[in-house]
C-alpha cells in the first residue's frame, strides 16, 4: 500500500459516514469528532495542521482536474448526473476550500497576536506536516493519485477547532494561552563561550636555550 493511500486510509478511519457528518460550516466542537491521523492535539497546531493538509489538496487541483475529468466521463452511477454537474461539484469545493484556509489563518493569526509567548514557529512546523500528507503523490501515478484526490475531505474537526480558536483568542485576550508545550516554544539558548586562559610568561631564566 501506498504512502498516500494509507495516509488517505487513516483519513477515512478517522471520519463518520457522510450521512452523520455535521454540516461543513457548522461551529459547534464535539468531543466524539475524531483527531485527523498525526495531527497535532492541541487546538493551534490542528489549525495548523488543517491548514497544510487543505493547502496541499487544492495546491493539486490544476493537476488533477484533467485525469479527474477522464475518471468522471465514466458510466456514471446516477444517468441524471451530467459531466458538467460533476465537475462543478469540484469548482464549489474549491471555493469553500479557500474560505476554509482563510477561517485557519485567521485564526492561528488571532492566536498568536494573544498568545503572550513566540509561537508562530510552532504553527508554520504543524502547517508543513499537514501539508506533507500529499508529498507521496509526487510518486504515485496521475490516475491513482486522482482516483485518491477525489475522495479526499477535510477533517470533521477543522473547521469548528478554527472557529473555537479564534473565538476564544479574542476573547481572552492577553490572558490566551495555547494549549501547547511552553517548552517547546521556548529558543534554545546558545551556550556560554569559555574563557581561554591566558599562557604563563616566561622569564629569561626559564626560557629555553638554542
Amino acid at each position: 500500500m501506498s504512502a498516500l493511500i494509507a495516509a488517505l486510509a487513516l483519513f477515512a478511519a478517522a471520519e463518520p459516514t457522510a450521512g452523520s457528518a455535521p454540516a461543513y460550516n457548522d461551529r459547534a466542537l464535539t468531543e466524539d469528532m475524531p483527531y485527523p491521523a498525526g495531527a497535532p492535539r492541541d487546538d493551534y497546531g490542528l489549525v495548523g495542521w488543517c491548514y497544510g493538509a487543505l493547502r496541499g489538496y487544492v495546491d493539486l487541483h490544476d493537476q488533477m482536474m484533467p485525469d479527474v475529468t477522464e475518471i468522471e466521463k465514466a458510466p456514471p452511477v446516477n444517468p441524471d448526473t451530467t459531466l458538467a454537474q460533476k465537475l462543478a461539484a469540484y469548482a464549489t469545493i474549491q471555493a469553500q476550500a479557500q474560505k476554509d484556509m482563510k477561517l485557519f489563518a485567521r485564526s492561528m493569526e488571532a492566536a498568536e497576536r494573544a498568545s503572550l509567548k513566540p509561537i508562530n514557529i510552532v504553527g508554520a512546523a504543524a502547517v508543513k506536516k499537514g501539508h506533507a500528507t500529499w508529498n507521496a503523490a509526487s510518486s504515485m501515478p496521475k490516475r491513482q493519485v486522482a482516483q485518491n484526490w477525489m475522495g479526499w475531505t477535510l477533517p470533521v474537526r477543522c473547521v469548528p477547532t478554527a472557529h473555537a480558536l479564534e473565538d476564544r483568542a479574542k476573547l481572552m485576550g492577553k490572558t490566551f494561552q495555547v494549549n501547547t508545550d511552553p517548552a517547546e516554544l521556548e529558543p534554545t539558548p546558545a551556550p556560554e563561550p569559555t574563557p581561554v586562559e591566558p599562557a604563563p610568561e616566561t622569564s629569561g631564566a626559564d626560557a629555553p636555550t638554542r
